[in-house]
């Protein structure tokens, strides 16, 4: 059976359990599966210890946002430094939608994982991830900012300039490409999805950005941190685009993984990632530039952010 959460499919369950365990085991937003005794709005782990899983072999993927076989050779050295940590052997698997990363981060399937900053909140709730860790900037924690594109030489020069015309969002889940730009079109300047303009879903951020250099959408809504590793690429010219509006810092990425790892093993993940140096690493260095570490992250606070803007979109965390 599927449910739809916040618009991703994932696989329903059911969990069965007495009214005492229920009252023992507050949930909050999260799914009636995952509890969250201690007020921090993430999956609890177990308490029993027979509930922990120790896999010999731990699969990591990289948020599904652009084409996942490129950041194979990207996270290598970091891969290498995980095994080093853990102790165990530890394989990169490509995700090729964020409904197959959540459904198998819930089933157990994907250990360690990065979400994009909209699916956050949905792995949280709804696939027990434990977010601990984003990139950071020397200058700044919060380096992520959506950005409207359009053509160089459209005639589109501002967002009220978008009124009757097809803006591509990426996806649902994702905060800069869809439900931040949603909420600030409407906010800012009363420009309502399906009344004001028309959108349609590219799939992912290089798809939008391409979109729009090709003609095949007038403006499109991306994330800034997304766009720059593209450009390095020489996907596209950045002389090609044009940018009408910029939006206040988001934060980017969180990493983090399953909430029933055993408890020394997702501490010696936490460490894994926060004793990184991005900057002495080329790969993930040219992949992202601007960013030379991992920094600590509490979901509580740096998405709050994020559910303010769901819950003004009306995205809800029920997972059904």
């Amino acid at each position: 059976m599927l449910r739809r959460i916040a618009g991703v499919m994932v696989a329903g369950m059911c969990i069965g359990g007495s009214a005492a365990a229920a009252e023992t085991c507050p949930h909050g937003a999260l799914d009636a599966r995952y509890c969250d005794r201690d007020g921090d709005l993430v999956a609890d782990a177990p308490t029993n210890p027979k509930d922990f899983i120790d896999p010999d072999t731990l699969i990591f993927a990289y948020t599904p946002i652009e084409d996942p076989s490129v950041y194979g050779p990207v996270w290598k050295n970091f891969i290498t430094h995980l095994e080093k940590l853990t102790g165990k052997t530890v394989k990169y698997f490509q995700i090729q939608s964020n409904a197959a990363q959540f459904e198998a981060l819930r089933s157990g399937r994907l250990h360690i994982t990065g979400a994009n900053v909209g699916g956050v909140p949905v792995a949280v709730n709804c696939a027990g991830f434990v977010p601990v860790a984003m990139m950071s900037s020397p200058t700044t924690p919060f380096a992520s900012r959506m950005e409207i594109i359009v053509r160089a030489d459209s005639k589109i020069q501002k967002p009220e300039d978008l009124r009757g015309r097809t803006i591509a969002f990426t996806s649902p889940t994702s905060n800069s490409g869809y439900k931040t730009p949603m909420y600030l079109l409407d906010k800012e300047f009363g420009l309502k999805n399906g009344r004001d303009y028309r959108s349609v879903f590219s799939g992912k951020h290089d798809n939008s950005i391409l979109g729009v250099i090709n003609g095949d959408y007038e403006a499109g809504a991306v994330a800034d941190v997304v766009m720059a590793p593209i450009a390095a690429r020489k996907v596209f010219d950045p002389t090609q685009i044009r940018t009408i509006y910029r939006s206040g810092p988001f934060p980017t990425t969180g990493y983090g993984y399953a909430h029933n790892l055993k408890p020394d093993l997702a501490a010696k993940i936490r460490q894994a990632f926060l004793s990184y140096r991005i900057d002495s690493d080329a790969a993930l260095r040219d992949e992202f530039p601007g960013q030379d570490h991992f920094m600590p992250i509490s979901y509580k606070s740096e998405w709050q952010i994020v559910r303010d803007v769901d819950a003004a979109t009306g995205v809800k965390y029920d997972c059904k």
